[in-house]
């Protein structure tokens, strides 16, 4: 094409049209005839080699489109190559026709001992030829034939070529010269031109259209099997059964090559839906849905793609596939630190796991009578606010499970009472005088610090102890805040079979959060008996 890469003999002939166009500025002188003898025969030579060259490659994409089964828009490539060789070669027999006039009127012949024309420095009858008296000259008529035939080519290879007669302006090295500047074509290559160098400038313009007439061929023979679907992108994959497999079972699986076209964008879908396609590939992703498990668990599921490309015809085809798998009916094991019922207003901590999703399970947790929080990894905090909570279970936005719970009170907590560090046993009464300090202690029930220790923190709030001997109460009670105190005044008072009637008030829990609420037992008593 225009502007393309040239080849070896296209710098060559190009080389010789530099030497040509100086040769002309020139006057030449007799000794120099012989240059132009040569230069001509060299031109002459390299537009036949053209020829030859251009001949070989209609056959060849004649032969290609034939192999390829001659489909209509690659036949109209034939005939537009052909096109192009029978222009082209009207165009070299005009210019033939014009050298061979030129050798017999103006050069007297060609010399059959040395093949060279008779009169070679012959110049007035060239310029009366091809420029005219009147401007009228043969070289008017080629200039416009010359251009017509670039005009022609770039409506077949759709390029833009340039002019092939130029006027002394527009030539790149006439236009340099102040005296060649104003010539016009004719002018510029055949005014006080010996013969042998206007047949020079002739031959030159021979290969000038030979090499546009190559570049044309080129950029049709391209076209063939262009439109070739070609399978550049080559991988070695393997289709697996599965992509999970347990220890000591078979792994089962197909090896295959699969290749693709990247310059092809087919368009796909998947269930009716179209598929955004990368790299010559559908991305397939979607949420799997259930439906009607069988005894294993599985649900039977297939997929139906379609998949178009555009062929060499010109027409779309589209290639149809289903594809079966099966879903597994999700399960989950419920774990925790003891079993359920759960307490109210407590941490109960849960674990729910399902070792048949692996690393695809990541659920979320909600959940109607209470707060949940998730913990991530299955792990999850519920905080009933209500006698019953249901937990509903998700993965990956599908809800797959709902569990029902018991919720209990958070159990009354056990009172411990301590005289002088020691465990108040009813059977064994206390010396009188001895009696000297108390501390009750709440101790939680044994499932709650089981279940959530860090809701089984009680508190006495208030201990008040008196002291009473028959009915009579004895002295003044001792009022103690907090769980422990000291009880020296109602020993000093007190007598064998005395006894201390201990009442205790404000007992308090501390939940999870660190917040403190009563623990709603009311006030509690006991009575220790004195010796």
């Amino acid at each position: 094409m225009a502007g393309a890469k040239e080849t070896p003999r296209q710098k060559m002939i190009g080389m010789m049209y530099l030497v040509l166009t100086a040769m002309l500025a020139l006057q030449v002188s007799s000794a120099l005839l012989e240059k132009f003898q040569l230069l001509n025969n060299s031109m002459e030579v390299a537009s036949n080699a053209a020829n030859k060259i251009n001949a070989r490659t209609v056959e060849n994409i004649r032969d290609k489109v034939e192999k390829s089964g001659n489909r209509a828009f690659e036949v109209a490539i034939v005939k537009q190559a052909e096109d192009v060789r029978k222009i082209a070669s009207g165009m070299i027999s005009e210019i033939d026709a014009i050298k061979s006039q030129i050798a017999t009127e103006a050069g007297g012949g060609i010399d059959p001992e040395t093949g060279k024309v008779k009169n070679p420095n012959e110049e007035d009858k060239v310029a009366i030829y091809m420029i005219g008296p009147s401007k009228n000259g043969k070289a008017y008529e080629l200039k416009n034939k010359l251009n017509g035939f670039v005009e022609q080519m770039n409506k077949l290879s759709g390029t833009s070529f340039a002019p092939l007669a130029l006027d002394g302006k527009e030539d790149p090295l006439a236009k340099r010269d102040k005296d060649q500047r104003t010539k016009d074509f004719a002018e510029l290559n055949f005014a006080q031109t010996p013969v042998p160098a206007a047949l020079a400038v002739l031959s030159q313009k021979q290969s000038e259209i030979r090499r546009l007439e190559a570049e044309v061929l080129d950029a049709l023979a391209a076209k063939v099997g262009a439109k070739d679907i070609k399978f550049d992108k080559i991988l070695a994959m393997i289709s697996a059964e599965s992509n999970i497999v347990v220890a000591g079972t078979k792994f089962k699986g197909e090896m295959f090559i699969a290749a693709s076209s990247s310059s092809l964008t087919p368009r796909m879908s998947l269930g009716g839906a179209p598929l955004r396609v990368q790299d010559g590939k559908g991305i397939i992703e979607f949420t799997a849905q259930g439906g009607s498990y069988d005894k294993d668990g599985l649900a039977a599921k297939t997929l139906a793609g379609v998949i178009s490309f555009p062929t060499p015809s010109g027409r779309d085809t589209t290639i149809s596939m289903k594809y079966d798998y099966k879903v597994a009916k999700p399960t989950y094991n419920i774990e925790s630190a003891s079993m359920p019922p759960l307490f109210l207003g407590c941490k109960n901590v849960l674990s729910i796991q399902s070792p048949g999703l692996g690393p695809l399970w990541n659920p979320a947790f909600t959940a109607d009578g209470a707060e949940v929080i998730n913990n991530g990894k299955g792990k999850v905090i519920i905080i009933p606010n209500n006698r019953s909570v249901k937990l509903n279970i998700s993965n990956q936005g599908n809800l797959i499970g709902t569990e029902g719970f018991r919720v209990n009170r958070v159990p009354r907590p056990r009172l411990e009472y301590y005289i002088n560090g020691a465990l108040v046993d009813d059977k064994r009464p206390i010396s009188a005088s001895m009696a000297r300090n108390i501390s009750v202690k709440a101790i939680a029930d044994e499932s709650l610090t089981n279940y959530s220790p860090e809701d089984a923190n009680f508190r006495v709030g208030q201990i008040t102890v008196r002291l009473a001997s028959g009915a009579r109460p004895k002295g003044q009670p001792v009022v103690i805040s907090g769980p422990s105190g000291s009880i020296n005044a109602l020993a000093a008072q007190a007598a064998p079979g005395d006894r201390l009637v201990i009442e205790v008030s404000g007992v308090q829990r501390r939940n999870f959060k660190g917040d403190v609420q009563d623990a709603g037992i009311g006030t509690e008593s006991r009575t220790v008996p004195l010796n």
